[in-house]
């Protein structure tokens, strides 16, 4: 492995967009397999049926967490080379773009992460709410939104070693956290009687969330490159990809724009070979609720850019109301509800 990112055969951008795609192949099929879906997770847990969705996503983030903190224990990581945590960082981007997210991914049904993925499998509905995703991810990234978004995310910063969890706990405190999530996740398991594939997929998925920081960081060391360490993120890099299909001439490799067609691909092959790709398209009443829907989970997850993963604890907060709200509304047929929601 030191070999190959030390060879001369790709640049250290063209290796990175490599380990991007081979890295996304992992996540999309292994994701697809194990049913990864935080939204889903949430909904099991707010009502109080915790099952398989919340063994899954407590098993991901467990090993994510564990494999991770591993890296950085064996100097395989060094956290002062990862902006997410050696910067400044927005708790206002955090609280609003938390806000936006959570609401939007719940009504419209996944996160950028699992839309991407339910693509894979021929899920059309996935496909459109993801290109609507890529749309306004480039807009409050670098267009019409991009002040407001700046504008929310200064109102609230705090410096790096406050934003730093790992400063204010034990030096073993985040493999000690890692670990007491995975027992949690197996207790689950054993009274859940999760499926034992499903739980070993779950956990690939994390170790395709550490395997990423490993390799960026890892290239980072040895190319000539400017190589950002970083890892699994879906918002920013569709956004990218999509502008690369529609208005670049020339591709400037990446790891995110081989992590987008990776995901896809290891999702559509999984579904494949499991005989669950079938193509699904829109009940044209749901189509426009959707779109708008994913319009507010996208300007959300933008705004809490650098917000060191606090909206995770928001999201909660606005899963339980909008998921009781969008049962009441299948419950009592409300025509055109689900719009009103928004746009009021």
């Amino acid at each position: 492995m030191e070999d190959w990112l030390a060879s001369d055969l790709l640049s250290g951008l063209e290796k990175a967009m490599a380990g991007g795609f081979l890295i996304g192949l992992l996540f999309g099929s292994a994701a697809q397999i194990s049913q990864f879906c935080l939204r889903s997770a949430c909904i099991e847990f707010w009502r109080g049926k915790p099952s398989h969705k919340v063994v899954v996503w407590l098993l991901v983030f467990g090993s994510a967490l564990f494999l991770v903190q591993l890296l950085v224990a064996f100097d395989m990581l060094s956290l002062t080379d990862v902006r997410q945590v050696a910067a400044s960082g927005t708790l206002s981007g955090a609280v609003i773009g938390g806000a936006l997210f959570g609401s939007g991914m719940i009504l419209a049904r996944g996160c950028a992460s699992r839309l991407l993925v339910l693509s894979g499998t021929g899920n059309l509905r996935a496909l459109v709410t993801g290109l609507v995703v890529t749309v306004i991810a480039q807009s409050s990234l670098s267009g019409i939104l991009s002040p407001l978004r700046g504008g929310l995310s200064s109102l609230w910063v705090i410096g790096p070693n406050v934003r730093n969890l790992t400063n204010h706990l034990p030096s073993w405190g985040g493999l000690a956290l890692g670990i007491i999530v995975l027992v949690a996740a197996l207790v689950l398991q054993y009274r859940s009687k999760a499926p034992i594939l499903v739980c070993i997929t779950a956990i690939l998925v994390g170790g395709a969330v550490a395997l990423g920081w490993g390799f960026t960081y890892a290239l980072s060391l040895v190319s000539f490159d400017t190589i950002p360490v970083g890892s699994i993120t879906f918002t920013g890099p569709s956004a990218d990809t999509l502008m690369v299909l529609i208005s670049s001439p020339s591709l400037v490799p990446e790891f995110g724009l081989g992590l987008v067609p990776g995901v896809f691909l290891g999702s559509l092959l999984a579904s494949s070979l499991n005989g669950e790709f079938r193509i699904q398209t829109f009940d044209a009443g749901k189509m426009r609720t959707k779109i708008v829907m994913k319009n507010s989970a996208d300007c959300g997850s933008f705004i809490l850019t650098d917000s060191n993963n606090l909206p995770r604890v928001f999201f909660k907060v606005c899963f339980e109301f909008f998921s009781a709200t969008d049962d009441a509304v299948k419950a009592y047929k409300v025509p055109g509800f689900h719009l009103f929601l928004v746009c009021h």
